[in-house]
Parts: C-alpha cells; sequence; structure tokens
C-alpha cells in the first residue's frame, strides 16, 4: 500500500471535528482532530483537546513521507500543546489555591520557551515538564519539615513528580531526567545537562522578576542576583534585556 493511503494518517490528512465542553462556560466548542485548542466562542476561554490518542505518525519511519511535512510538524506542535497543558492542570490540581507557587511554575515555564529555541540540544519536553514541576515539593517540604528551603524542595520534590508523570504515560527514562533535575534544580553540579541550564535560568529569570531586583541581573556584571550565575547565553541575553528596560 502507498503510504499516502495508509488508514492510520486518516484524522491528520482528513481531519475532522469533535465537540468539548468549555470548563469555563459550558458551551460547545468544536475542535478538529488537527488542532490541540479552540477558542470558545461564548466566554472566549481556550478550550483544549483533552486527549490525543496514540497515532502511527508517533513511531512509523514513513510518517513524514506519509502525510507530508507541514501535516506532520503540524502533530507533533499539537502533541507538545496538549503535552504542556496536561502536566500544567496536574500541577495546578496538586497545588489547589496556592495561587503564588501556579503563577510562578507557569512564569518558569513562559522562560524556558523563550530560551529553548536559542539552545542547541535541549529537549523542549524535557526541560518543560521540568519547568512545570520543578517545585512540586514545596507542599510536602512545608508539612514535613516546616520549611520551603531549597533542600527540603528538591528532597521531596522527586516522588510527587514521578506519581504525576507515571500517571500521565511517560516512560521510564523522561521520568527518571525530568526527577533527577526537581532533585537538584538548585544545587547543578559541576557538569550539567543542557536540559537542566535551561530549566535553572529560566527559574534564576522568575525569581528575579518576582523579587523586582532587576538592577544585578546583567551577564555583563556579577550575574549573581538570587541563585547563581546563567548558564545558557539565552539566558543572559534575557537578563541583559529585561535589565536595560528597567
Amino acid at each position: 500500500m502507498s503510504p499516502q493511503w495508509c488508514p492510520g494518517s486518516m484524522l491528520t490528512r482528513q481531519p475532522t471535528p469533535d465537540i468539548f465542553k468549555c470548563s469555563n462556560c459550558g458551551a460547545d466548542v468544536e475542535i478538529w482532530s488537527d488542532e490541540a485548542v479552540r477558542r470558545c466562542q461564548s466566554c472566549h476561554k481556550d478550550v483544549y483537546r483533552v486527549s490525543m490518542e496514540g497515532s502511527c505518525l508517533d513511531w512509523c519511519h514513513l510518517a513524514k513521507e506519509c502525510v507530508g511535512e507541514v501535516k506532520y510538524n503540524q502533530y507533533g506542535e499539537m502533541k507538545a500543546v496538549l503535552r504542556k497543558q496536561t502536566l500544567l492542570q496536574a500541577m495546578e490540581d496538586y497545588f489547589g489555591q496556592d495561587i503564588k507557587r501556579i503563577r510562578h511554575a507557569k512564569t518558569v515555564v513562559s522562560y524556558a520557551e523563550r530560551i529553548l529555541p536559542e539552545t542547541t540540544g535541549a529537549n523542549p519536553n524535557v526541560v518543560i515538564a521540568a519547568a512545570v514541576l520543578h517545585d512540586i515539593g514545596i507542599k510536602n517540604a512545608e508539612t514535613t519539615h516546616g520549611s520551603s528551603a531549597a533542600q527540603f524542595q528538591e528532597l521531596e520534590g522527586p516522588p510527587v513528580a514521578r506519581d504525576i508523570l507515571v500517571k500521565l504515560g511517560y516512560d521510564e527514562p523522561f521520568i527518571a531526567e525530568v526527577c533527577d533535575i526537581v532533585g537538584h534544580h538548585h544545587h547543578p553540579a559541576t557538569e550539567e545537562t543542557v536540559n537542566f541550564d535551561v530549566l535553572y535560568d529560566s527559574d534564576l529569570l522568575t525569581n528575579i522578576q518576582e523579587s523586582g531586583k532587576h538592577e544585578d541581573t546583567s551577564s555583563s556584571g556579577t550575574g549573581k542576583s538570587m541563585a547563581g550565575t546563567f548558564r545558557t547565553e539565552a539566558g543572559k541575553r534575557i537578563a541583559d534585556s529585561d535589565t536595560a528596560r528597567h
């Protein structure tokens, strides 16, 4: 059978609409099978596809040839959006009414998304998962140790992160790397992965933003505001840019 007629890729080549309920107002929202999100016409909130079943595009070596490069890339972007949204929802469910921690995690994600395109070799899926979950140990740290100090966050974070990632169906190598980053995200080793470096700089930029201490962030200066030196060129550039604006 010619690859262009593979039945497994039909929903990508010939999208069909599905109906989802807006969680904010209850209105029906039409999301096509090649889309991750649509804006609700009633309340203007984003509505995400609840989940996405596996596709032969995830593993077939002829996938790009089968559906074409544009559709193949669109499918990858859609999967990334849904992965991020599912992780964010799990994090929000875990923190509940702790708006401060939820907002912090989302800001770290936004900085990571600025650093990633400029950082060769980084895995966006690992970095975004680590960004969402890096402080997930705070609640247990405060409950068990009476403190949210860095060492307690790092001690309590990996088991919670692992539980979330297992429930969401991630494989063991992925879980192990994310948990390793969560387990020492305040304390870089002498040699670190580029994924760690992106997360570290994203967290550092967020802490600087939240503290309002922009005067010490320039990479041309000490570069040691809040938590340490920047580890990526993009992180340094963003810090310099933010310093110039303030």
